[in-house]
């Protein structure tokens, strides 16, 4: 393996390793010690791929982010109707919602530590959010007027993040149910072609 790989793998195990950390315990409660520990990776090693902690947290939502972002694309390319394409991404965050990984939305945790909008992370969750509204809005874009796209974009965002934040204090099931029922019936206002 070249140096150059070795690097890159090193440096992708502890944004993995930190994400993990991140989710399950938060940002100000974990240590770089025990993200260096727990990618075995020299202290060195760590502060030359990143100088700073901030630096690693921006990285690893951004990493998130992309993330998140290649699973809606391919939810985006198997359904073909912009409704079917809203749909899915309601069905995505359900089951995400359900399963044994799902700690609440890091990026909802990362603004709850990391208030402040001049801050590096703040950024970054702002980066994620409006990716997310400017997809639906896309979506929408397709069959509605750009203001209408835009107004319904984001009643949808909003039931996606309380939907996120209710699945978080235990209730997925009924948070879920009660977005795709408020989803379905918005875009049946709008207009939206089934």
């Amino acid at each position: 393996m070249s140096l150059r790989a070795d690097a890159a793998e090193k440096r992708q195990r502890i944004v993995e390793i930190a994400y993990r950390l991140f989710k399950r315990d938060g940002f100000h409660a974990t240590g770089i010690d025990k993200i260096i520990a727990e990618a075995e990776v020299a202290k060195m090693t760590m502060y030359r791929h990143f100088p700073s902690k901030d630096g690693l947290i921006v990285d690893v939502l951004d990493w998130r982010a992309e993330r998140f972002k290649r699973q809606l694309d391919r939810l985006s390319e198997a359904a073909l109707k912009p409704r079917k394409k809203i749909m899915a991404i309601f069905d995505w965050h359900e089951r995400w919602f359900n399963s044994s990984d799902f700690h609440g939305c890091l990026f909802q945790h990362a603004l709850a530590e990391f208030g402040e909008p001049s801050h590096a992370v703040f950024g970054a969750v702002m980066r994620q959010k409006h990716d997310l509204q400017q997809r639906l809005r896309n979506i929408l874009a397709q069959t509605l007027s750009p203001e209408q796209a835009e107004h319904v974009a984001a009643i949808l965002f909003m039931l996606i993040e309380g939907a996120t934040v209710l699945a978080h204090m235990g209730q997925a099931k009924t948070a879920i149910a009660n977005a795709r029922t408020a989803a379905a019936d918005v875009l049946v206002s709008a207009g939206l072609p089934q």
